[in-house]
């Protein structure tokens, strides 16, 4: 059982923080989709390749630039993605 907060203030954060968290699990979640795609697509040597490619490294910029990674982890992934490309 979840306590809910007596304070007005602390209310209103416990809702915002709750939105947020959905809509950093849902962009976190479209960023992992995008870099999946992109390395059955690599595995498979398919004609999309590219654009999926792009895609995953415009997914992973949004995440950090939205905070939900950290630079390093960004360049990280778009740097074994660019190795499979």
């Amino acid at each position: 059982m979840k306590l809910m907060p007596q304070i007005k203030s602390a209310m209103k954060r416990v809702k915002t923080a709750e939105s947020a968290n959905l809509r950093n699990n849902a962009q976190r979640s479209s960023m992992r989709s995008a870099i999946k795609n992109f390395e059955t697509s690599a595995a498979k040597n398919a004609d999309n390749k590219d654009e999926l490619f792009r895609t995953a490294v415009r997914a992973i910029d949004m995440a950090k630039s939205k905070g939900l990674i950290k630079a390093n982890k960004a360049a990280r992934d778009k740097s074994r993605l660019a190795k499979m490309n």
